[in-house]
């Protein structure tokens, strides 16, 4: 059975546990809890369990109210018993949802039974994992969506800034660790699994080389075993990264990120006091921890998920945006289309930078590609995949092929080369140009018959104002056949 059939498989019995009102999200939970005793029997892990509450003494408890009682018990007990940290972090305020001790023995049964090893797949857990969290986050009444950015978006940006063996990297906004994850991975495949380093090498990449932090207790908990699935001891720290905690995050080589979008609650500001341009938008206080956290030796570098508003909001928005521009080479900016995050509405940008040796005047000029006008509506029919980047990607590297981005491409943006690239969805502007639009990076969107060659890029004030008049155009004929009919 494939990783995706075992999947389908776990997920399906979500719905045999509706009566006993359990929801999607709380499901994935009570997953974790369970899968993680399995893993420690299939991993070799287990003496790190309390000897009471392992998987063989789990399963060979016949009575299913007795079987239900160690469980809860378990849960209540196992993060103070236990001597690992990991182990106590997954569980620390733990609670069972389920009701029916039946149930439980139907989610126990089912997980023993499946062959978790074959010839083609020697280790499918952490596969099944990821496989539940990205059906988790798109169901929508979940809200898990926020904590999941889509794959082939973490493969694309990881590749491109092309992490290093020794570099230290870090998420301050982790949900469920994806991009750490993949930046692990990218890693692993080029170097045998870490076979290829020496003893210190492979211990700093297990255990120093990724970090993160994350907010919520339930998202923190299921980026711990997805760490932990994929064989990592990553520090995940479970906290506010834009309350006073935030300050020690710093000195990273690179930032992978998609921060939450929307404000504090009430309005308030960071309660860190080490951000010049304290704002109520968690957003733009995000993007100015994450140019704050790189180093100044040069190299350092991030591409961070952010909404519409960073590029165009006013005050502390222009000021934060010129301050980004001053101490890093904001050198890219990808224009995501709608619809591939939770909330389809919402406009998002990937934004590229290298953090500077100096604090003035890094940016030169920034490129923009434009993957949202006439772009297909993705969803359910046609998927988000990773072919989507094929024409962006050629225009970053300057003409290496998305096949071929891991084995050539070394990092380095050579801006000559990007000039030689001709798409419709590719532009640039100067430091200078983006000083005459106040600061506003709101631009490089096409119109959408750009694409037929009828026109070139158009700015958004553009396009409100053709719009405007069509509507008012449309008004006026309505207007006609009104006086008609009278």
């Amino acid at each position: 059975m494939s990783a995706e059939d075992i999947a389908r498989k776990l997920w399906s019995l979500c719905d045999v546990l509706r009566d006993d009102g359990v929801t999607y999200h709380q499901y994935l939970n009570e997953l974790t809890y369970i899968l993680f005793l399995r893993l420690s029997e299939v991993k070799g892990f287990e003496e790190q369990i309390p000897e009471e509450y392992r998987w063989s003494r789990l399963k060979g408890i016949k009575d299913n109210k007795d079987l239900f009682d160690t469980y809860r018990e378990l849960l209540a007990t196992i993060a103070a018993k236990s001597e690992n940290d990991t182990i106590s972090e997954i569980y620390t305020n733990a609670a069972t949802t389920l009701r029916k001790p039946a149930n439980l023995r139907t989610l126990i049964t089912s997980i023993d039974n499946i062959d978790w090893f074959d010839d083609h797949e020697k280790d499918k857990i952490a596969t099944i994992y990821e496989e539940l969290l990205e059906r988790n986050a798109g169901e929508k009444k979940s809200g898990a969506g926020q904590y999941f950015t889509p794959r082939p978006l973490i493969n694309v940006m990881v590749d491109l800034l092309v992490p290093r063996i020794g570099e230290r990297w870090n998420d301050p906004a982790a949900g469920t660790f994806g991009f750490m994850i993949a930046a692990d991975q990218y890693l692993r495949e080029k170097t045998d699994n870490y076979y290829d380093l020496d003893t210190k090498e492979r211990k700093f990449q297990l255990t120093e080389a990724f970090s993160g932090c994350e907010l919520v207790q339930d998202a923190h908990r299921l980026a711990l075993m997805n760490a932990k699935l994929h064989g990592q001891d990553s520090k995940i720290i479970l906290g506010d990264t834009l309350s006073e905690l935030g300050k020690s995050f710093k000195n990273y080589d690179g930032v992978l990120a998609n921060p939450p979008f929307g404000t504090k609650i009430g309005g308030e500001r960071p309660t860190r006091d080490d951000f010049t341009f304290p704002t109520s938008n968690k957003q733009l206080n995000f993007l100015q921890h994450i140019y704050r956290s790189l180093h100044k030796r040069g190299g350092a570098r991030a591409a961070v998920v952010l909404p519409d508003n960073v590029l165009f909001e006013d005050n502390d928005g222009q000021k934060i945006r010129r301050d980004l521009m001053d101490k890093c080479s904001l050198h890219t900016i990808l224009r995501l289309p709608t619809g591939i995050f939770y909330a389809q509405g919402v406009k998002t940008n990937v934004l590229f930078f290298e953090r500077g040796k100096t604090e003035t005047g890094n940016t030169k000029q920034v490129w923009f590609y434009d993957m949202r006008t006439n772009a297909p509506a993705y969803g359910k029919r046609t998927p988000f995949k990773r072919d989507a980047f094929a024409d962006f990607v050629l225009a970053y590297t300057g003409g290496i092929s998305i096949d071929n981005v891991k084995q050539e491409y070394n990092g380095i943006v050579d801006f000559n080369k990007r000039e030689q690239v001709k798409n419709a969805r590719w532009s640039s502007y100067t430091r200078e140009e983006i000083m005459a639009k106040k600061d506003s990076l709101d631009i490089g969107l096409m119109n959408e018959g750009a694409l037929n060659g009828e026109s070139e890029i158009m700015e958004p004030a553009d396009i409100a104002r053709e719009a405007l008049s069509e509507i008012k155009a449309i008004e006026l004929e309505l207007n006609k056949i009104l006086e008609l009919l009278g």
